[in-house]
């Protein structure tokens, strides 16, 4: 039987690196203790294991769990006349180890040092063919930037791009309830005694931490129905929570399906999608072009996001983008169709039916603003 480090950690003479990431919701949730206690498993094994970059933050436990891991000596660099401690990038890629840890992914390098961030960093190493693995905090997303000031009040600086995350071989989420982080934080365990109460009554408040949970449990689940898509791409329909996609015409009553789009994802906790089928032939009006703008901009309120499609087949273009962004409920309108145009040629509805086999629809009957 082959242990599963050996597929892992293959000879890294031909190939990329592999990438794991250890991503939490906050500090304090154990994502460094748990690298290093996963590496030590792995040098039992007989796995060539070093630290790269290691953050203890003074935390003892933290810091005994390192013991017994080689460490590759950082770069000292004066800055301002301070000595500080970056990774030894090239040291590393010379030592040849089969897994580097690289602790906080989305770090700021000192000025000075050849590249500005430690995830790029990381991608040198990775091109050189040794395996990292590598911790984050949820907030570091930079597609969660905004997302993470709202909930916080707190703007995070240190940001690595999605792609980072996406390219990821593997991806771990290391879960506590937000109760036992801040039990955490007032023993002292995650920061020193005098920022304490200042951290419980900013960026570590329970609803702070409900929220920043829901995003890393999120982020991680997005990353395993990406990849079961790929891998299996007649299974479409993996999804683990709901998709909404709201279908928008030059017709009044979108602004109506929009809202009612936005009541249901938020019913079941679902992401938005707002879409616009323009026919190649047809060029919108003045007055079509600032209520497709306006219905852009009410997706937006809702933290929607809103897609532009050209086609000729309204329905096959629907169909294509559910399938495209795992969508798992389409709303849309009553037909604006006459009887006999609905006998000759179908309905809408009747196309969407066919195929999505796997989608629910929402056919929200409308009626047209009267002018004023």
């Amino acid at each position: 039987m082959i242990h599963s480090s050996e597929i892992f950690y293959q000879s890294n003479s031909q190939r990329r690196g592999k990438h794991k990431i250890y991503i939490g919701m906050a500090p304090g949730v154990g994502k460094t203790y748990r690298m290093l206690e996963e590496a030590h498993q792995l040098k039992a094994e007989g796995i060539d294991v070093v630290i790269g970059l290691l953050e203890t933050h003074g935390r003892e436990e933290t810091a005994e769990k390192a013991i017994g891991l080689e460490v590759v000596i950082p770069n000292q660099i004066n800055h301002n006349g301070v000595t500080l401690k970056e990774m030894d990038t090239d040291a590393i890629i010379a030592r040849q180890p089969q897994l580097v840890l690289v602790d906080e992914l989305a770090h700021t390098n000192v000025p000075g040092s050849l590249r500005e961030k430690r995830y790029q960093d990381v991608e040198i190493i990775l091109a050189a063919g040794i395996n990292v693995n590598s911790t984050l905090n949820i907030q570091h997303l930079e597609s969660l930037n905004d997302l993470v000031a709202k909930i916080t009040g707190i703007v995070v600086r240190e940001r690595i791009p999605d792609r980072i995350l996406d390219e990821a071989d593997e991806v771990v989420v290391i879960d506590v309830t937000p109760e036992t982080l801040q039990e955490r934080l007032k023993e002292g365990k995650i920061y020193a005694s005098d920022k304490i109460e200042q951290a419980l009554h900013n960026f570590f408040k329970r609803r702070h931490l409900v929220a920043l949970r829901e995003l890393a449990l999120r982020e991680v689940a997005d990353n395993i129905e990406q990849d079961a898509v790929t891998s299996s791409p007649t299974d479409r329909y993996c999804s683990v929570h709901d998709r909404v996609l709201v279908c928008i015409s030059t017709y009044p009553n979108s602004i109506q399906l929009l809202r009612r789009g936005a009541r249901i994802a938020t019913q079941l906790h679902a992401r938005l999608y707002a879409l616009f089928v323009t026919p190649p032939d047809r060029f919108l009006t003045k007055e079509e072009s600032i209520h497709i703008e306006t219905c852009e901009k009410i997706c937006r309120q809702f933290n929607g996001i809103f897609l532009r499609v050209t086609s000729t087949d309204v329905a096959q273009a629907i169909a294509d983008t559910a399938h495209k962004y795992l969508i798992t409920q389409v709303v849309l309108g009553q037909s604006q169709k006459s009887r006999w145009e609905l006998f000759w040629r179908g309905s809408l509805v009747q196309k969407l039916v066919r195929y999505l086999k796997e989608v629910d629809l929402h056919v929200i009957a409308t009626q047209e603003a009267k002018s004023k």
